[in-house]
């Protein structure tokens, strides 16, 4: 017998498919539109369910999301990946709770709205500063729901995504046709897409850099950076002195600053008289600064530092960017010091020195430019941008390997989440990869030149620079803080309703 149209076991696979269709909105299928209802068939399958009821169909939600989105996290370990996509679907299983409490309310569209964003920014804050993969807005590159962004933000256009998703449940779960409504709604939606989208980009001035971003490849399979480290920074240093040479030949113009990818050295170049040497003889060679990505040893010995060095020929390398959000368990082990002493755990043995996350907010000084950096998973979360730019940064440039992650789609979601950085922010971005995709993003989120992966060469392109700061950067993170206050605020009043209900002894509807 099949299933009712209304029966538990269809809603529960109905919430599994809406999980897999959304994974298609993202790299590598990228079919945006599957967004929408697939987050409206997910609202259709919590509706005037108990929060219990709605946790198990967030929870099949997630995993079907979460699994495929992050299916190249299986490069770290096939452990790493069934851990981080559960932990992932836990949250969303949070939120499918949190959806069916509020699907009994009056305007439940628009708590419905709020309560996604609210899990969106909780899961990307906590715990271990959180992994922001799978927002909503990280999927709307080369869409309308693109224009909104340097006005509204990522938080914001997850709103307007999640809103529009709501709105389309809501209209096939009425009753009754409702027109009226739905045009009003409809022209809303028109009108939120359209005026950013005539309003364009505002913040880019006549004052003009020049940029040039060396990709050195990695050998072999490109996956064995470490490896291989010393042939990696050799490329870097003779793509460089190459680059100078037809700088003087009149065949290039002089760079104002050129870019080495993340971990264009894996050793100290403090420390290491090699890679010292040869850092040295390609900023001789081009006779510009070169910000060089670098693993740099901590005071403290079982420590260490991911950042990119400005070098410069006269004023040397005092400036520094340190990466904002080491990732847990790749590049530190939380808690270590609960572990036994002198453990070996698995493939943790491969992390012996712990990460320090950087707490810089200002952009680097280049010689009057001033550049905010992101190093690699840096580009996904939000404060590293609003930061720099609302402190004055006129470019972004973003400083990343990918070599681990070369034969995944991490390489195409990551380089779609830097575009629409450059969207929001109103800055030109420049992208340095040791072997993923290096390039330059214009203003508009298009790319203006770009290397393929697996590649050596050199990217080199004047841009124009930006002042001011787009609305979104102060806008977006209070519309974040917003859905997460407003929606904890109404779950948090359902749950004393609830035990009221209890204490007076009647059923009232389960939450």
């Amino acid at each position: 017998m099949p299933p009712r149209l209304d029966s538990p076991s269809l809603r529960l696979l109905v919430a599994a498919g809406a999980g897999l269709l959304l994974s298609t909105a993202f790299e590598p299928i990228a079919f945006f539109w599957s967004a929408l209802p697939a987050v409206a068939l997910l609202l259709w399958a919590v509706r005037d369910q108990s929060a219990r009821r709605g946790a198990l169909l967030g929870l099949a939600f997630g995993v079907c999301f979460m699994y495929p989105n992050i299916y190249w996290m299986r490069a770290v370990a096939d452990a790493a990946w069934l851990a981080l996509a559960g932990v992932e679907a836990l949250f969303l299983s949070l939120g499918g709770a949190c959806l069916a409490v509020v699907s009994r309310w009056r305007a439940w569209p628009l708590w419905s709205t709020l309560v996604w964003v609210g899990i969106e920014v909780a899961r990307g804050s906590w715990p271990f500063s959180g992994f922001t993969w799978g927002r909503l807005s990280f999927a709307v590159v080369d869409t309308p729901f693109a224009a909104p962004l340097p006005w509204i933000g990522s938080n914001g256009v997850s709103l307007l995504v999640a809103g529009t998703a709501a709105l389309l449940a809501w209209w096939a779960l009425a009753p009754r046709p409702r027109v009226r409504p739905a045009l009003i709604g409809l022209g809303a939606l028109i009108v939120a897409l359209a005026v950013p989208a005539v309003l364009g980009p505002r913040w880019t001035t006549e004052r003009t850099a020049t940029l040039a971003l060396v990709q050195g490849d990695v050998p072999g399979d490109g996956t064995e950076l470490v490896e291989n480290h010393r042939e990696v920074t050799r490329s870097h240093v003779t793509l460089t002195e190459q680059l100078g040479e037809a700088v003087r030949r009149g065949e290039e113009s002089r760079p104002d600053l050129v870019v080495w990818p993340e971990n264009s050295t894996a050793v100290d170049p403090f420390q290491d008289a090699a890679t010292r040497e040869g850092i040295d003889r390609a900023v001789a060679a081009i006779d510009a600064p070169v910000l060089v990505g670098a693993m740099v040893d901590h005071e403290d010995p079982d420590k260490i530092l991911n950042e990119g060095i400005v070098e410069d020929p006269i004023h040397g390398n005092a400036e520094r960017y340190a990466k904002r959000h080491p990732v847990p368990f790749g590049e530190y082990i939380p808690f270590r010091h609960l572990l036994p002493k002198d453990s070996n755990i698995g493939r943790l043995a491969e992390v012996p020195r712990d990460m320090v996350a950087g707490d810089r907010r200002t952009p680097l000084q280049v010689r009057g430019l001033r550049v905010a950096d992101a190093i690699c998973f840096d580009v996904s979360y939000d404060d590293v941008f609003v930061d720099q730019v609302r402190r004055g940064a006129q470019v972004v440039v973003v400083q990343t390997s990918n070599a681990m992650f070369i034969k995944t789609a991490q390489i195409d979601q990551q380089f779609a989440i830097t575009r629409l950085r450059a969207l929001e922010t109103g800055r030109t971005v420049a992208v340095a990869a040791v072997n993923g995709r290096t390039g330059v993003i214009g203003p508009d989120g298009q790319v203006v030149a770009d290397l393929p992966p697996r590649t050596k060469g050199v990217v080199t392109a004047e841009v124009k620079l930006a002042a001011g700061t787009p609305p979104a950067l102060w806008i977006g993170p209070w519309l974040g803080r917003a859905s997460v206050i407003v929606s904890a605020a109404a779950l948090a009043l359902a749950g004393l309703a609830y035990r009221r209900r209890r204490e007076q002894g009647g059923e009232g509807s389960s939450t």
